[in-house]
């Protein structure tokens, strides 16, 4: 065994096994997101890294998620799944200057990950006030998805939220710049 299997082993946590992981694996959104899973003998099952971001890319390559966004590896053959490319439709609707725009995002996946959500990062030029107007990072305490932050949650739900946010009564109305236009 690995020192990390029998660390985790030694503080009554266990990896679950490619076998195990499929096993409790189903298309239900509920089972989707469980990546922390605690056994009646007391035990926690942590799902890896790897198992999580699989299971990420498979929901959205099966449109499973929100329709009106995408995300997916940048590099296909990358083993350690570590570079993806977003998107977001903007929220539809009177009076958002959003309506029918497409955000392009780049995400970075750590290697803690799930323990600390990935590193998001506008490419197409946004103005709203969760992301840095220098860089496109977005503020990862004015992003409801990555303040609270648990294993549990994922791309998705970032972008989700970010999505939400260009709709908020603070963000919608803010004068956007030229569409077609990046950090």
């Amino acid at each position: 065994r690995s020192r990390l299997s029998v660390r985790c082993l030694s503080q009554g946590i266990s990896l679950a096994s490619p076998v195990e992981h499929r096993q409790r694996r189903s298309h239900s959104t509920a089972a989707y997101r469980i990546t922390m899973q605690r056994l009646p003998t007391g035990e926690t099952v942590i799902t890896p890294r790897n198992f999580k971001l699989l299971e990420e890319l498979e929901h959205s390559e099966k449109g499973l998620g929100d329709m009106s966004i995408s995300y997916g590896l940048v590099d296909g053959s990358d083993i350690f799944m570590g570079e993806w490319n977003g998107g977001i439709l903007g929220p539809h609707g009177v009076q958002t200057q959003h309506d029918s725009r497409f955000y392009e995002l780049r995400i970075s996946i750590p290697a803690e990950y799930p323990a600390i959500p990935p590193k998001v990062r506008f490419v197409s030029r946004i103005n709203i006030n969760c992301v840095d107007p220098k860089t496109g990072e977005i503020i990862y305490s004015k992003v409801p998805a990555t303040k609270n932050w648990n294993r549990n949650m994922g791309i998705e739900q970032i972008l989700i939220s970010l999505r939400v946010e260009m709709a908020s009564d603070a963000n919608r109305r803010l004068r956007q710049p030229m569409e077609g236009s990046t950090f």
